[in-house]
C-alpha cells in the first residue's frame, strides 16, 4: 500500500506577536562615548564596564561612529610606534565612521545569519536619526535560549 498524499507534520503555528524582534532584546542604557573624549576615558570606560566597545554620539544623540578595544589597541600602538603621549589622541580621530546599523523590527535570526556574514560584535538600532539601542552577540543568545528550537521563528 502507498501513500497517496503526504502534506507534512502537522505542527501548530506559533501567533505573531511571540516572534523575537530584535527590539525585544536589545540594550536600551548604553554607554556612549563623544567625539572629543581622550582614548585613555574610553579605555577606561571599557574595562570599568566590562564591554568590549560602544557607540560614538553627537550632542543631539546622533549616532556619528563606533569605538572597540581593538581601536584603543591600535592608538596604544601606534602611540608607541611613533612616539606620541596617548592624551593628545581623541575618540573621533580613532572612530569607525561609516557604521552598519540594523532595524529594531528585524527577527532576532536575521540579525543572527548578519552578524555572521559581516563578522561584528555589536550593531547600533537608530529610530528617527537618533541612537535607541545596540544589540550584541551576548544578546543574540540571551534571546534564543528563551524558545526551544522546535518553536524558532
Amino acid at each position: 500500500m502507498a501513500i497517496k498524499s503526504y502534506t507534512g507534520r502537522r505542527v501548530k503555528e506559533i501567533p505573531k506577536e511571540t516572534r523575537l524582534k530584535v527590539s525585544d532584546y536589545m540594550t536600551r542604557n548604553l554607554i556612549t562615548f563623544n567625539p572629543e573624549q581622550p582614548i585613555e576615558e574610553v579605555i577606561e570606560a571599557l574595562l570599568k564596564y566590562k564591554i568590549s566597545g560602544g557607540p560614538v554620539v553627537n550632542e543631539k544623540n546622533e549616532l556619528i561612529g563606533m569605538i572597540s578595544e581593538g581601536d584603543c589597541i591600535k592608538h596604544i600602538s601606534d602611540s608607541r610606534y611613533y612616539n606620541m603621549p596617548m592624551a593628545e589622541r581623541k575618540v573621533g580621530l580613532r572612530m569607525v565612521k561609516n557604521v552598519e546599523t540594523i532595524d529594531g523590527n528585524m527577527n532576532i535570526f536575521d540579525a543572527a545569519k548578519k552578524f555572521l556574514e559581516v563578522k561584528r560584535r555589536r550593531f547600533p538600532i537608530v529610530e528617527n536619526g537618533k541612537l535607541v539601542g545596540q544589540i550584541s552577540q551576548k544578546d543574540i543568545l540571551k534571546a534564543t535560549m528563551s524558545l526551544k528550537s522546535e518553536h524558532w521563528k
